[in-house]
Order: C-alpha cells, then structure tokens, then sequence
C-alpha cells in the first residue's frame, strides 16, 4: 500500500511542487510541415521564456527607395567567364516555380545586390515563366542573349525536397550540370548563346535603385502560458517522427513543427516544455494569492486522456488537470478566474483516488508496466503505443487513463498527487462512510490518529477498533462488499470484519490513502524510495 510518498509536509502552508527548472532561450533551424500538401518549408525557432516565435525568411528593401519587395526586376550582363553566376531548381512539373538554387560569389547575380537564393523567377525579358516547366526556363534563359532581364519574387515557403541552401553565396564553378533536371541545380554559370564575343561590364547595383537583404522575420508569435504540446497526430496515438505542435491556450497553434535528427526534436521538446511548466508554476502562485491555505494549488496542467470511441477505437482529447485543496479536477479548457472552478468536467475528493503509473520508457525498444495497486483487481487494455501513462482510479470502480509527453511531467504528476492526497488525509484527519452487515445499520471510519472504528449509526456504540498497523490482508468482491483481516494484539489471532458499502471503491482508496499517508509520517525516506517515475526519471 505504501508506495506514495512525500517529504515535510505542512498541512497550513501547501505550496505548489517545484523542479528545479530554469527558462531556457534558444534558437536554431526546423521545419514547418504542411499536412495537407506534404511539404515542408525552412523556418527558425527563437525561444523566451514566454512566447515561441516561428520566423521564415524573406527579402527586405533596407535603403533608396521605399517600393515593395515583393517583386525585383534586374537586369543582369552574361560574363564571358561566368555567364549569368547562378543555378536554378524547381519547375511547373513538380507544382513549384523555379528559383534560384545557388550563385556565385562575385559573379553577375552577386554583383547586383538585388537577388537571392530562394527567388523565384516571374520572368525573363517579359515573357511570364511562372507556369514554366524547368527545361523551358533553362533553355530560355540560356539563348536570352547578353543582356537578361528577370523579375523575381522571394519564395518564403519553398519546399524542403529543394534543399535550398540558407547561407551566402558559394565560391565560382567551372563545370555545369549536365542534362537539367527540377530537382537538381541546372548552372546558368556559363556562356550561353552569346552574340557579342567582346566583355560585357559587370552586373552592379546603380546608387539611386534600393538594396535588399535576406532576413528572418517573425510570422507567427505563440504565447507558453497555458499551452500544451502533442507529438502525436491528433486524436490517435501515432506518433510523429521527430516533430511535434505547440497550441496556445486561445488555440493558435504553431503547425506541425519538424527537425533533422530526433536529438533536436527531444532538445527542443524539453526545453519548450520547461518554459510552460514554468509559466505554470508562475500562474499557480499568483492563485493562491486568492486561496485559503486549506484550498491551495498543488499542481495543474494539460495532458492527454484516452477515451473509447463508438467503434471500441482508442481516441484521444487534451484535458487539463488540477489538483486543488481537497479536490481533483477535470477540465476541457484550463480555469482562468476562480468562476471557472466550478465550471469543471469532474471533480473528485483527493482522498478518495488512486494514482497508478502504467507505462514508462526505459529504452527505445522496451516499457516498463508497473502494477502497484494492491488488492484492487485491474485490467487495463495496454496496447496503445503511448509512453508515460497512469490512471486515476475513482468511485464505482471508473477511472480516467492519462498520457504525457516527457517522463519528468510523469514523475512530477506522481509527486504532485502523493502531496496533494497527503496533505488532504492530514487536514480531514477523518473520514466516515455508512456501511451495513447483516441488516444494521453502521459507521466505518478512517482516522489518521486512531486508525479503524466501526460503530452503531443509531446508538453510537463502538463495535470494534483497530490501529493501522494491526490490518494484515483484505479481500473483497469487486462489488460492494469486503473482508479486512485485522489481528488482535492480545491473542496474535487474526479476525475478520465483514462490511457492505455503497461505493467500495471509495472506501478502498481512502483507506489506501490513509495509510500511505501514515507510513510517510512515520518514514518518508522509504516512502520516495518507492517513486517509479523518478526512479527511471532520467534513464531513457
């Protein structure tokens, strides 16, 4: 029974659990992955402490003129040496325009000042290329003569199967691609059907037209406080490789958010999930400015709870759960004003659940299943494909099935809950439920100091009492009734208690809950020693 735990509990002043998290900043390179199309496009992640900015890149006009940078026009003088010093990729054949895939530094692109990688070409001496198939722009681009003309737009969402470089341009090349082809650079870095043999003047920006730059701006600004994050497609548990969703608390959601190397995806995983955790923390302080200290915040936070669809299939919603004074909430949406607490899904006593982990990874190859509740049978479908899950056991034999994302939420939920349930036995200090056996009419009750009492409902006559530590088994029929085995401290003999409730359930988890609390009084070291999910907290 004692595998809840806790540590210098102070029933008066309960604050909220704490991890030893810090608000971590941090930017680099991901994608953005489209669903519907099945392309993704190159985007930079920044992190602060509170928001989470999608930034995309895009040409911007920095001096001379002040007319958009949508569309360029350049005109750019073929080298005899160089030609026109870009490679171009893309094509109508493959749903994309044609953009400037590479150019050379110091050669006629680079020198105008005005073109980009990642410019896609509208046209070429006027004639409109934009539903041009990659061989007709090459070819035309190639006999356009030695004066070129070209109006290009900056591509922000140019697909990832492009592999654009991000970067400046490249050295010079004296080699061509062979046959050209969409999806790899066709070099426009040569001499193409040229009519003038003597060389042309350099391409070179004039000093009145404007100057461009390639920069990163922000799109896209996702505020942490109150959101929640999903690496599976939603409503299903099938995971997504390497990406993930944040969605703010309004519903704003950054699309599916895709990286390199699975080392990125848990990097940048763990360290937006830090910053909400502690934007959580924050919001949680700020509560209990407004809570007595008997009805103070303990934890909250979203996760995910498998519910069971018409068709016996495993569906999925995001819940968000507090755990508050006496009770423990459910809520579809998280509360923001203390009206909102009552406005909760369900509500249950604290002393009256039971908390159980069910799966933790261990490796990439291998779960742990913990059964920890004793005496309650337990049948949990476990054949969903989701780490870190636990339950929580309620009245009438129901319980709920969570799903987190990391194994510290976990281990900060099973803490959370051994607190929460802790500090309620201690402040109650009692519970009594009605009972009957053999047509009476009696009163069973828990006390935290005194242990078990069954009495008369009508004359309040004590019938029997026994302390915590004299229970030695029980059995019940997984309906109404139970059998607790106590021994008699005098004779070493053990006798045995019949009773009939109403909600055995109910009574089977404060009972739980008492005595968990007792032996974490009494030793509380052996108490956290029992915590699975900080035990393997950090061993995948």
């Amino acid at each position: 029974l004692a595998y809840l735990g806790t540590t210098g509990l102070n029933p008066e002043r309960a604050e909220p659990h704490e991890l030893c998290m810090y608000f971590r900043t941090k930017t680099g390179i991901a994608l953005l992955y489209d669903e519907v199309s099945e392309n993704a496009y190159d985007i930079r992640l920044k992190l602060t402490k509170e928001v989470l900015t999608i930034q995309k890149q895009d040409v911007v006009c920095v001096s001379g003129s002040d007319h958009s940078a949508n569309h360029r026009t350049v005109t750019l003088r073929r080298q005899p040496v160089g030609g026109l010093g870009l490679s171009i990729k893309g094509g109508a054949e493959h749903k994309v325009p044609v953009v400037i895939s590479k150019m050379f530094k110091d050669q006629a692109a680079d020198q105008t000042g005005m073109l980009f990688i990642g410019d896609a070409i509208i046209q070429v001496n006027g004639i409109n290329v934009e539903s041009a198939t990659h061989e007709e722009v090459v070819h035309l681009l190639r006999n356009a003569g030695d004066e070129v003309t070209i109006t290009v737009q900056y591509l922000r969402e140019a697909p990832s199967f492009l592999k654009l470089p991000l970067g400046s341009p490249g050295p010079s090349s004296d080699h061509s691609s062979g046959a050209s082809s969409p999806l790899f650079d066709s070099g426009l870095h040569l001499n193409g059907n040229s009519t003038n043999t003597a060389p042309s003047s350099p391409s070179s920006p004039i000093a009145n037209e404007p100057k461009y730059e390639k920069r990163w701006l922000d799109t896209l600004s996702v505020p942490l406080s109150m959101a929640r994050i999903s690496r599976y497609k939603a409503g299903t548990d099938k995971l997504r490789s390497n990406a993930f969703e944040v969605l703010a608390l309004d519903g704003v959601s950054t699309g599916i958010l895709q990286f390199y190397t699975a080392q990125e995806s848990a990097d940048w995983l763990r360290a937006i999930s830090t910053n909400i955790s502690d934007l959580t923390l924050q919001n949680m302080k700020m509560a209990n400015k407004c809570c007595s200290p008997s009805d103070q915040v303990i934890h909250m936070g979203w996760v995910h709870e498998r519910l069971e669809g018409t068709d016996s299939s495993q569906l999925y919603k995001f819940k968000f759960l507090a755990l508050k004074g006496s009770s423990f909430y459910i809520f579809s949406t998280p509360p923001v004003s203390t009206l909102d607490w009552v406005r909760a899904e369900k509500i249950y006593n604290l002393c009256e659940v039971l908390f159980k982990i069910h799966k933790l990874w261990l490796a990439d190859d291998c779960w742990l299943q913990a059964n920890l509740y004793l005496g309650i049978h337990q049948d949990f479908d476990l054949e969903d494909h989701r780490p870190y899950c636990f339950s929580v056991m309620v009245g009438h034999g129901k319980s709920h099935y969570f799903n987190v994302e990391l194994c510290s939420e976990l281990a900060v939920w099973e803490k959370s809950f051994q607190r929460a349930i802790f500090l309620e036995v201690q402040r109650t200090g009692s519970k009594t439920y009605m009972c009957s056996w053999q047509g009476d009419t009696l009163c069973f009750t828990v006390d935290f100091a005194l242990g078990f009492t069954c009495f008369d409902s009508k004359t309040k006559n004590v019938l029997w009492r026994f302390k915590f530590s004299q229970l030695k088994g029980s059995s019940d029929d997984g309906k109404t009734r139970v059998k607790l085995l106590f021994q008699n401290l005098d004779t070493k003999q053990i006798e045995t208690k019949e009773l009939e409730f109403q909600d055995l359930t109910a009574v089977l988890h404060c009972i739980h809950s008492f005595i968990a609390a007792k032996v974490a009084s009494v030793d509380p070291v052996f108490i956290d020693s029992q915590s699975i999910a900080r035990k393997y907290m950090y061993s995948n």
